[in-house]
């Protein structure tokens, strides 16, 4: 498991990440890797209720969907969170079939609340959260014919949900891009900038195999503030 401490929009965060260990399924190995991360964040004070993203990775899409699954169930009640999951096996150095990273912020007020907006009607993933000053949105996707058509559907919805937060695209302070391996990201960014005018202090570009459904080519997780 790797830990990363920081400081970050003005709040405390903990990010971990880690493959599984190896089992039959993938939801077995999503059990053992959320009880240690719980365990890890107890350590801090923590715990999986404090999580406001986790992006999970398949080695396949059986496994893909099998740990998405179990993450549903683990990450119930008060930590219901933003979500992605992606299918990748150059993610892995293990023989796991199942791995994640999971980001948790410490509130300054003990008794903050996360306040989740669900689609309508309601999906797996959340629309978004925000907890405190905090706005995060579960990974944004869409099934249609070519990247350019994707993201002339995801980027309006995502603006959406800023609007709807209290926020706005000047207010994003990252944008994550994961992007299917037949892709450019020099294509990508040429498509995002028809969109999106608003400078983002960090935008980062992943590639990967595939998503919860075939036929994605771009999934897009936003982090801002309010």
């Amino acid at each position: 498991m790797r830990k990363k401490h920081f400081s970050w929009l003005g709040k405390e965060f903990i990010e971990l990440s880690g493959e599984a260990k190896p089992a039959a399924s993938g939801e077995l190995e999503a059990q053992e890797l959320f009880q240690r991360f719980d365990q890890e964040l107890k350590a801090h004070g923590l715990s999986l209720a404090n999580t406001v993203r986790s992006r999970l990775w398949g080695r396949n899409r059986e496994s893909r969907d099998a740990g998405s699954n179990e993450r549903v169930k683990l990450l119930s009640g008060k930590a219901r969170s933003a979500s992605s999951s992606y299918i990748s096996p150059s993610h892995f150095d293990s023989p796991a079939k199942v791995a994640v990273d999971l980001l948790a912020m410490r509130p300054a007020l003990s008794n903050s609340a996360k306040r989740i907006v669900e689609y309508d009607p309601p999906i797996v993933p959340i629309r978004f959260l925000v907890y405190e000053s905090v706005v995060v949105l579960s990974g944004v996707t869409a099934v249609l014919p070519n990247l350019e058509e994707q993201l002339a559907n995801i980027l309006p919805r995502i603006t959406g949900s800023l609007e709807d937060a209290g926020s706005s695209w000047g207010k994003v302070a990252r944008v994550s891009f994961y992007l299917h391996r037949s892709e450019t990201v020099e294509r990508l960014k040429q498509l995002f900038a028809r969109h999106v005018s608003a400078a983002i202090p960090q935008m980062e570009y992943v590639f990967v195999d595939g998503y919860s459904s075939p036929g994605k080519l771009c999934e897009i997780e936003v982090t801002a503030t309010i």
